[in-house]
């Protein structure tokens, strides 16, 4: 048995990599280390694929290089024009883009070998998988891409008996899968497994309302893990197992975590066909079942209220997002801390459109990390608050979550923003949320309703207060 050198150098770079990948993923947990979890997972990367070219078996590295330059182009481009609130359509695209790279090298892979002598078990197993499982990931990531981007209905799309159709399509793939592995079929077999799983991933995303694509993106991340490490195994390339275990174990992590904090199953997420209901009444005319009227306020009113408070805590949602608004409200707050009021950030984990949405825009606009205060440690302040500031959320802060039975979203937890002493909601109007239902918050006695675009209302806010 001889040293090999360059075969030295690959296992080492890949250990190396491995480790980079595990402590970027460790800093990524909180968002005063998240910038440097990024780059030490970039460095990783880059030292993966770095060990990847010193194969042997690569046949044109010229065909590499065109593939390299291709991405690096579409990758930047893409990052710097894409705006904060298409983030998550970005995230799907990507792991969308991550599942099919998974199954078409599951099935290249496999027509290579039965051309040179055969296919081993293990390799029919794994392409099955890896094709089955990455086709689901690419399609229904393309669908929550376009749930998200409202190119289609947020709405649950299905159709009768759409269940045992789908049931019938993962049975015809388990049964040409096992016909593969058996040796009874071939190539013809995985493309037809390819075309179906397309279509099952498809249809299952549509069948699931818009509010929980934040979690059907985390489970189709995970999934687009697994068909990395299984094909990871088919190539025989440690890395490639060890980097899609630890994308397919934090996303299944982060799935159940997301689960959790909606108080639901992760079969209710996938199988209930739940949001995407119709919107609420307009604003100025609002009016609950029990006849109750949301009463609006101005941005006077609101000015006083916040430059005289002792504690303020803002809890920011999508429509901050929508609105561009997250440097107007560094700005306000800011302007509060000048003044001496204590100002806190009240972070929900579903809140946005994908986990850690609203985290990363309030990082944008420089929000001090100490004033981020996730649910579970902040809502206990917020009886001793005198002002609640919504800024664009809606279902995570309902109270029908917490007093309602019949509510689709009772039990899920929330952001206690009902009971601050004044709580004041910024809202274009009062249309629902994604959960597709009225939100009682805005009822309340001590709520007002702050109507507007959300940027041009902060803005006018900080100069209101600069006058009080």
């Amino acid at each position: 048995m001889t040293f090999d050198l360059r075969d030295a150098a690959i296992s080492l770079s890949y250990i190396a990599a491995a480790v980079l990948f595990i402590f970027g993923l460790q800093r990524l947990s909180s968002p005063r280390t998240a910038r440097s979890g990024n780059r030490l997972a970039a460095v990783g990367m880059f030292i993966a694929l770095g060990a990847t070219l010193l194969d042997r078996q690569i046949l044109s590295f010229g065909l590499i290089a065109v593939g390299i330059l291709i991405g690096a182009v579409v990758g930047v481009v893409s990052a710097r024009r894409v705006k904060m609130t298409a983030m998550p359509q970005m995230v799907a695209l990507f792991n969308g883009a991550g599942g099919a790279t998974a199954a078409l090298i599951s099935l290249v892979e496999y027509l290579h070998l039965s051309h040179n002598g055969g296919v081993p078990g293990l390799v029919k197993v794994a392409s099955v998988l890896g094709i089955a499982i990455g086709a689901i990931s690419f399609s229904g990531s393309l669908i929550a891409f376009g749930k998200l981007q409202e190119l289609l209905s947020s709405k649950p799309l299905k159709f009768p008996l759409q269940r045992l159709f789908n049931l019938a399509l993962l049975v015809a793939v388990i049964v040409l899968g096992a016909l593969v592995i058996m040796d009874r079929q071939g190539a013809d077999a995985l493309w037809i497994i390819f075309g179906i799983t397309l279509l099952l991933g498809a249809l299952a995303t549509l069948a699931i309302g818009g509010g929980d694509m934040p979690v059907v993106i985390a489970v189709l991340n995970s999934m687009t893990g697994l068909a990395t490490a299984i094909t990871g195994l088919e190539l025989n390339n440690e890395m490639l197992i060890v980097a899609g275990m630890l994308v397919g174990a934090s996303g299944t992590l982060l799935t159940l975590l997301m689960s959790k904090a909606m108080n639901r199953s992760l079969a209710n997420v996938l199988f209930s066909g739940f949001g995407g209901g119709a919107p609420a009444a307009a604003a100025g005319r609002a009016t609950d079942a029990t006849g109750l009227t949301a009463r609006e306020t101005t941005v006077e009113d609101t000015a006083v209220a916040l430059a005289y408070a002792r504690r303020v805590i803002v809890i920011p949602g999508y429509g901050l997002a929508v609105a561009q608004a997250q440097h107007d409200l560094a700005s306000l707050c800011a302007e509060l801390t000048r003044r001496g009021v204590d100002v806190k950030h009240a972070m929900h984990p579903v809140a946005g459109r994908m986990p850690g949405h609203m985290n990363v825009l309030l990082a944008e606009a420089n929000v001090p990390y100490d004033q981020l205060v996730d649910m579970e440690q902040i809502n206990s302040a917020f009886e001793s608050t005198d002002v609640a500031l919504v800024v664009g959320a809606n279902d995570v802060v309902n109270p029908a979550a917490r007093e309602d039975p019949s509510s689709p979203i009772y039990g899920m937890p929330i952001l206690d923003a009902d009971k601050a002493k004044l709580c004041i909601v910024l809202k274009r109007g009062m249309a629902a949320g994604f959960a597709g239902i009225d939100n009682a918050l805005f009822y309340r006695p001590n709520t007002r309703m702050l109507f507007g675009d959300a940027k041009k209302t902060l803005s006018k806010l900080v100069e209101a207060i600069k006058t009080v």
